[in-house]
């Protein structure tokens, strides 16, 4: 059966290394010049050369993203159901391995967490779990889906890689979008990050949004863990996913996320570290290259950072996050999986949005649309 593996089979890590170290500035300018980018425009954008153009590039990515999204942000909340996990991932402070006191939530503050959220202005929220099938499995899922469809015109979910079956359930309950995370594409060094757990399992993971996609989900969303691996080749396999994906389930939208590695309990320190600049050009990078993408920044970033990506190619942004389970009510002091740096309030992210001249929106898609 076609899958996403049969087009990743074809690329080796060293040689896309190989071709991001020859770009040359001229052949960034020349990829800046044409209408229509191809993947290999996205390499040039990624590569050492094109940081002498990152002021253009920033200009354009400004120019790009007005015209198909207009001058409008995105708002959601995440919302930790359960900090259980049964994998050894070595970057995060959920892993199996980590002694700390465990949580998931029960239906009762699951609803007091919705409480919070829904009094914040939220109405996308972003449900996410560790990896512990048979605690927070797609049982549980539904169970929280159905009690939070009420309350949210909008519920996007970021859990363990599941079944093609369980997608289509999750698509019937009324979930509009699955995010999930390579972390790292690089095969060899993978099992390094994760010794144990299903997650250690690459090519499962590596066909989840196969899955996602033949289910029917209305937004799928990619990215890596930066940090990990080389930032420029792990966005390229990134970006070659994301254009698999496109040609293959048209009718779903597409969005990237870009986790930078943060302090968490128990983790390894990034084995690359990504400056500010880096991640400019990586954004601008995909916008240039993408103009349907949808974009989005995380609260792991900081506030000046966050400031200045609202006019410089970002679609979505979280805001006022809590990364524990109950962090919003219940539990303020459950172990969270990793650092925000941006903890300010969602009323202040909604002014520094309209300050910059953008408008602040809450609510962009709900299940009616869709027949659900």
């Amino acid at each position: 059966m076609k899958s996403f593996k049969n087009i990743f089979e074809k690329y080796e890590w060293n040689e896309v290394k190989g071709r991001l170290e020859k770009v040359t500035v001229n052949d960034v300018e020349f990829s800046l010049q044409k209408k229509t980018k191809t993947l290999d425009d996205f390499l040039n954008f990624l590569s050492p050369a094109a940081a002498d153009k990152l002021e253009i590039m920033a200009k354009m990515a400004q120019q790009i993203t007005q015209k198909r999204f207009g001058k409008t942000i995105q708002l959601y909340a995440p919302l930790y159901l359960s900090n259980e996990c049964q994998n050894i991932c070595t970057y995060c402070g959920f892993s199996v391995d980590n002694s700390i006191r465990r949580k998931t939530l029960s239906n009762t503050e699951l609803m007091k967490e919705a409480s919070v959220l829904k009094s914040m202005g939220v109405n996308h929220v972003l449900l996410v779990s560790g990896e512990a099938n048979k605690t927070v499995g797609i049982q549980y899922f539904l169970n929280a889906i159905q009690l939070l469809r009420p309350y949210f015109a909008n519920i996007s979910i970021e859990v363990q890689p599941l079944s093609e079956e369980e997608y289509r359930k999750l698509h019937e309950a009324g979930v509009n979008a699955v995010l999930v995370y390579q972390e790292t594409y690089h095969q060899e060094v993978y099992k390094e990050y994760h010794p144990k757990g299903r997650k250690s399992n690459f090519g499962f993971r590596l066909e989840t949004p196969d899955r996602i996609g033949n289910a029917g989900i209305h937004k799928i969303g990619l990215g890596v863990l930066l940090g990990l691996e080389d930032w420029r080749i792990d966005s390229f396999f990134n970006a070659l996913h994301i254009d698999y994906l496109q040609k293959n389930f048209w009718k779903s939208k597409y969005s990237v996320s870009f986790p930078r590695l943060r302090p968490a309990e128990g983790i390894i320190e990034p084995n690359f570290i990504m400056e500010d600049k880096e991640l400019l050009q990586l954004i601008c990078a995909y916008r240039i290259w993408n103009e349907d993408l949808e974009i989005s920044i995380s609260t792991r970033e900081n506030e000046k950072f966050r400031n200045h990506i609202i006019s410089l190619g970002a679609t979505t942004m979280s805001a006022a996050s809590k990364t524990n389970p109950g962090g919003y009510s219940v539990d303020k002091e459950s172990l969270e999986q990793f650092e925000t740096s941006d903890e300010r309030s969602m009323e202040e992210i909604k002014n520094i949005i309209r300050k910059a001249g953008y408008d602040p929106v809450m609510k962009d898609w709900d299940a009616v649309y869709s027949g659900i």
